[in-house]
């Protein structure tokens, strides 16, 4: 097992109280598997990846484990953190236009990065820099290299920290949206890239993503989240075919399909995603569920059937 979180919380201190942004997570992720973590935006998606990299805000808490190669990342200072991110576990943010630092020419970020994990010198950390910015189609690299991060226009930042994600070909990709910013043509190089990376170096994939598309053509499992909590997790086959829970059946029923006629129109769930200061009393998909009923007053069971298809509701298969 390279990666697992078991009952993993966070929560944010705020003006108008706790938040509750995760509750009770746990997944697991072997060397070379790919997972992806879906869910609309606020569903704690993010928030669970940067507690495992140590990066929430100051008024964060977590507790529960990360188990990363038998050792807890919870309990890890800044110093051992620092060790190993970026070079055994590599995370592309999905703000392409804050997370680089405005001060400093690309090159300089890139470099520094190899150089200090994988004890190159400056000429060669630069080669192997530019090499992967040629690999996520930066045009003239040897010179872009150069630039600023003001100079490249939101797509090229975005390719630039896929780029940096993969120098140091990581154990563990964490992806957090990083197709959002691309074209349809560089959204497929760029899959294509991290799909390449898994071949090569068997580095597992953790894909943070709203693009049920972008999952079903480099994911293994899915994990559906919703107000903090898992829903639904299984493989894309299980998902995309047998979803189980109303939320995930929801979500797949809002994407456009093509073996669909043009005018049949997308179907999305009503409402909206629960106040994570006071969440609902039992299932915190009551309010919008089509198949809601009197039990989902109560919290709901994560059931699993034999193949591991698991998902959080009372409703079973004879009933979905």
């Amino acid at each position: 097992m390279l990666l697992e979180v078991k009952d993993l919380d966070v929560a944010f201190e705020t003006y108008d109280g706790e938040v509750h942004a995760v509750t009770k997570l746990g997944f697991s992720i072997d060397a070379g598997d790919a997972l992806a973590i879906v869910g609309e935006s606020g569903c704690g998606k993010t928030q669970t990846m940067m507690a495992v990299m140590g990066l929430l805000a100051e008024n964060g808490k977590v507790s529960g484990q990360a188990l990363f190669k038998g050792k807890d990342l919870l309990q890890m200072n800044v110093a051992e953190l620092n060790k190993r991110r970026g070079k055994e576990i590599a995370m592309i943010f999905q703000d392409p236009m804050t997370s680089l630092n405005p001060y400093l020419r690309i090159e300089k970020q890139m470099i520094e990065v190899v150089m200090h994990h994988q004890g190159l010198n400056k000429a060669e950390a630069r080669a192997h820099a530019i090499e992967m910015l040629r690999a996520v189609r930066i045009p003239d690299p040897e010179r872009r290299i150069r630039q600023y991060p003001h100079e490249y226009s939101g797509g090229m930042r975005q390719r630039v920290m896929v780029a940096m994600g993969l120098l140091c070909q990581p154990d563990l990709l964490i992806a957090d949206e990083p197709t959002t910013a691309l074209d349809v043509t560089v959204q497929a190089q760029i899959s294509q890239l991290m799909s390449e990376l898994r071949a090569k170096s068997n580095t597992a994939i953790i894909l943070i993503t709203h693009d049920l598309g972008v999952v079903a053509g480099l994911c293994d499992r899915v994990l559906v989240m919703y107000a903090g909590q898992a829903v639904e997790c299984g493989t894309v086959e299980d998902i995309f075919y047998q979803p189980m829970h109303p939320y995930t059946q929801g979500l797949l029923k809002s994407v456009p399909r093509l073996d669909q006629p043009g005018d049949s129109g997308l179907e999305a769930i009503p409402g909206t995603p629960p106040n994570l200061l006071c969440l609902p009393k039992g299932c915190g998909f009551r309010e919008r569920c089509p198949k809601a009923h009197d039990a989902c007053f109560e919290a709901p069971p994560m059931q699993t059937d034999e193949e591991g298809h698991a998902w959080r509701c009372f409703l079973g298969r004879a009933d979905g």
